[in-house]
C-alpha cells in the first residue's frame, strides 16, 4: 500500500520526477504520523479513551462487549467490528495474547489488515490518464480535483488538465478555475448547464492533441432526482470511453465521513453506476468517526485512496493502512 505521494502512482520506470529538493522535501514519516494523529484527535478521542480502558483490565465478557461499542460508534461497522473482537477474543483466549499493549497492538493489526483492500494505487502510465472524479455536492470532490492535479505537478512533475464537467452547480466552474490557477494547469470549461458529456470529450481530445498526462474530469453532484444524476455519470462515462480505449482509467469517489454509514450507502450507490475504483474520504478532522474508512473497504471491498484531514493542501494525503489504524487506537 502507498505511504506517501510517489508511491500512490503507478509510473514507468526511469521517468523523470521533481527532486527532493525541487519539490520542496519529504515530510519526515514521524511527522506525517504526528499531523494524522492530531486530525483524527476527535475519533481517537472518542476511541482509545474506551479500548485502553477496556484492554488493559480483566478480559471477559464484558471487555468485549465494550470493545464491540466503542468500534461501532467510531462506524468501523458491525461486521468489522465482529469479526475483529471475535479474533480478538479467541486468541486471548487460547493464551496466544495478553491484555494490554499486546491486545492493543493486535487490534491495530487486525483493523489495518481490513482497510488494506486491493493494491491502493493510482496507474498513471496510459497517456493521457483519465481520472473521474464523483461523488454528491458538499463532500470535498472539487477541492480534492484540484489538490489531485496540484500533487501530480509538484510531486511527480506531471502536466494536469482540469475539466469542468459539473456544470449545474453555482460557481463549481469558478472553484475549479481557482485550483487550476493554484495548480499551474490548464483547464476547460463551458457555460453554465452546458453538456458535461460534451466537456469531457474535449478535454480528452485537448489533452491528447497537447500530449498532456493526465486529465481529471469534475462532474456533477447533485442533479433533480438521484437517478438523474446516475444517468448523468454514465453518459459521461460512456462518452470518455468510446474515445480514448481504456478510459477512464480511475474513477474516485469522494465520501464526506462525517456522513457515517450514510457515505457508506453513497459509496454503494456510485460504485453500482459508475465503475468506482477507490474512495476519497475527506473531512476526518471533524468526525468522530473515522473508522467509516474499515467499513467501505470491508463490506464493498473498494480501496481507500487518499484521506482529507484539513483545509490545506497538504491534508490530502494517500491513505496508509497502519498509520490510520494505529492513529485511530494509539492514545
Amino acid at each position: 500500500m502507498p505511504r506517501d505521494w510517489r508511491d500512490l502512482f503507478i509510473a514507468d520506470a526511469g521517468e523523470g520526477a521533481p527532486d527532493a529538493a525541487a519539490a520542496g522535501g519529504r515530510e519526515p514519516r514521524r511527522g506525517i504520523f504526528r499531523r494524522l494523529r492530531e486530525n483524527l484527535s476527535k475519533t481517537r478521542q472518542a476511541l482509545s479513551g474506551e479500548i485502553q480502558a477496556t484492554l488493559f483490565q480483566t478480559l471477559d465478557e464484558h471487555t468485549w462487549e465494550r470493545l464491540e461499542e466503542a468500534l461501532i460508534m467510531a462506524d468501523v461497522g458491525a461486521a468489522t467490528t465482529a469479526s475483529v473482537v471475535q479474533t480478538l477474543e479467541s486468541e486471548a483466549s487460547s493464551g496466544e495474547l495478553s491484555g494490554g499493549e499486546a491486545l492493543s497492538e493486535r487490534l491495530i493489526e487486525l483493523l489495518a489488515q481490513t482497510a488494506r483492500t486491493g493494491e491502493g494505487r493510482i496507474d498513471i502510465r496510459p497517456r493521457p490518464t483519465v481520472i473521474l472524479a464523483v461523488g454528491v455536492n458538499g463532500t470535498g470532490k472539487t477541492t480534492t480535483a484540484g489538490k489531485l492535479a496540484w500533487h501530480l505537478q509538484r510531486e511527480l512533475g506531471r502536466s494536469v488538465l482540469l475539466a469542468a464537467a459539473d456544470t449545474f452547480r453555482a460557481a463549481a466552474t469558478e472553484q475549479l478555475e481557482g485550483w487550476a490557477q493554484r495548480a499551474e494547469c490548464e483547464i476547460v470549461t463551458g457555460p453554465e448547464g452546458s453538456d458535461p458529456g460534451a466537456i469531457a470529450f474535449e478535454a480528452v481530445a485537448q489533452a491528447r492533441s497537447s500530449d498532456v498526462d493526465v486529465v481529471i474530469i469534475d462532474t456533477a453532484g447533485r442533479l433533480h432526482t438521484q437517478d438523474d444524476l446516475m444517468a448523468e455519470l454514465t453518459k459521461v462515462r460512456r462518452v470518455i470511453a468510446r474515445q480514448l480505449d481504456g478510459a477512464p482509467h480511475e474513477t474516485l469517489l469522494t465520501v464526506d465521513a462525517t456522513t457515517g454509514q450514510n457515505g457508506l450507502r453513497q459509496a454503494r450507490m456510485f460504485a453500482e453506476a459508475v465503475q468506482v475504483s477507490g474512495i476519497v474520504l475527506t473531512k476526518l478532522d471533524g468526525t468522530a468517526r473515522g473508522g467509516i474508512a474499515l467499513a467501505i473497504a470491508r463490506e464493498l471491498a473498494l480501496p481507500v485512496k487518499l484521506i482529507g484531514v484539513g483545509e490545506s493542501l497538504e491534508d490530502l494525503r494517500p491513505f496508509d493502512p497502519e498509520d490510520f489504524a494505529r492513529a485511530l487506537v494509539q492514545a
